[in-house]
């Protein structure tokens, strides 16, 4: 089924442009339905039109992320992430990792709260009189921007550059036609020379002047004696600043979306603020920012039953595999005392995502500041909610809400 000619095509499009469930815009935001109906009738399966096999189950998602022998994250295409630690085999992916993981060990994170309490309480500062927010724009989306810009020693003034460049980055394609894949192609490729050239200068600038930040710390680092090449840093810069930005930015805005949806919910974490870190782990699972992950298979491989040829794409759908009621109790209920979460939104295995101890940190202070402000987070209901256009990005462009004191 795999053939030469499939092959080339999933490596263009199976994580550039929807599944053909999910093109209507209903269904974009509030998918899960989908997601329960395919677990059920095509558990795992070939989509011709996207050449690539989807694979829905918790125990088969699981079962292709924690083994990268198997499903390699090295894969071509339009991503504009060529060359960076996400698209890294081992042994290079684990003695990269190693290194920048200096930057996220448990006290470096500890060490940005203060920060990051003073941003999240400014930026609502902005806003509060006008007793309403437009949660992406006023708050959800700058926030990640500022602490990462630091974190990688850029100036937060240029933040709105780095938010459009990184929203064209995981953008997808308007549809499975030739003319919007390269249109989505080159604004890609023009995002991703953009950045390429703002962070050359600011590497320049290190070398000249090192500073306490990530990439002098990644200039001056070496791995088997050997300094990381100039394309290494960038990708790393890069994929830091895409990933850093779109997983919070729609962590926060989903978990404040799932907020105003259902106001026990919101009324029960108030009343106990040390449930706050449930709130932040049910939303990831039930509300996931990241859909679904690519992998390109290494060797002829069986999963669920069904044959898949060594060079296939195989997208395995964490936010169905979240929903998975044979892996989660009540598992579409949004429970804020669930005590076993093992969800996927971060990823699994080697490649489980560099960032998370960030992500959470950020959604928690965001999320607990907002509920200790506010007495009620309302959403506009004269408001319609428009899905960000992504086959793997799971948020919406705007979210208007109403704050009482």
């Amino acid at each position: 089924m795999a053939s030469e000619q499939n092959i080339k095509k999933a490596e263009r499009y199976a994580t550039l442009i929807p599944m053909k469930e999910l093109r209507s815009k209903e269904d974009q935001l509030y998918p899960f339905s989908v997601y329960g109906r395919l677990r059920k009738e095509t558990p795992v399966r070939y989509d011709e039109s996207r050449g690539c096999w989807d694979v829905f189950r918790y125990d088969d998602v699981h079962f292709v992320l924690k083994n990268p022998k198997l499903f390699s994250s090295q894969r071509g295409g339009e991503s504009g992430f060529q060359g960076s630690i996400l698209t890294m085999d081992p042994p290079r992916h684990s003695k990269m990792r190693n290194l920048v993981n200096k930057a996220f060990t448990p006290k470096a994170i500890r060490n940005l709260e203060k920060r990051i309490e003073d941003v999240t309480t400014y930026l609502i500062d902005q806003v509060k009189e006008n007793e309403r927010m437009d949660i992406v724009h006023d708050l959800a989306g700058p926030l990640p921007v500022i602490i990462i810009a630091e974190l990688l020693g850029v100036p937060a003034k240029d933040r709105e550059l780095f938010k459009t460049s990184s929203d064209i980055l995981v953008a997808g394609a308007e549809d499975d036609s030739e003319k919007a894949f390269e249109r989505m192609a080159q604004k890609r490729k023009e995002g991703s020379e953009f950045l390429r050239d703002y962070f050359i200068k600011i590497i320049e600038e290190r070398k000249a002047h090192p500073e306490e930040d990530l990439i002098s710390l990644l200039l001056s680092a070496e791995i088997d004696g050997e300094k990381l090449t100039e394309d290494e840093i960038l990708a790393f810069s890069i994929l830091l600043l895409v990933a850093g930005n779109e997983t919070t930015t729609n962590l926060i805005t989903n978990a404040v979306r799932y907020l105003v949806e259902d106001k026990k919910i919101q009324e029960h974490a108030r009343a106990d603020l040390s449930l706050i870190q449930n709130l932040v782990e049910e939303t990831l699972r039930f509300y996931p920012p990241i859909q679904a992950i690519g992998r390109v298979v290494k060797e002829d491989v069986e999963i669920g039953g069904q044959f898949i040829q060594k060079g296939s794409q195989v997208v395995s759908w964490v936010a169905s595999a979240n929903r998975d009621e044979d892996k989660f109790e009540e598992a579409d209920r949004f429970l804020l005392e669930r005590k076993s979460n093992p969800h996927m939104s971060f990823g699994f295995g080697i490649h489980f995502c560099l960032g998370a101890p960030l992500a959470r940190q950020e959604g928690a202070i965001v999320l607990s500041t907002l509920l200790k402000k506010f007495s009620d987070l309302s959403k506009f209901e004269e408001t319609a909610l428009e899905p960000i256009q992504s086959p793997f990005v799971f948020g919406v462009k705007n979210l208007l809400v109403q704050m009482k004191k």
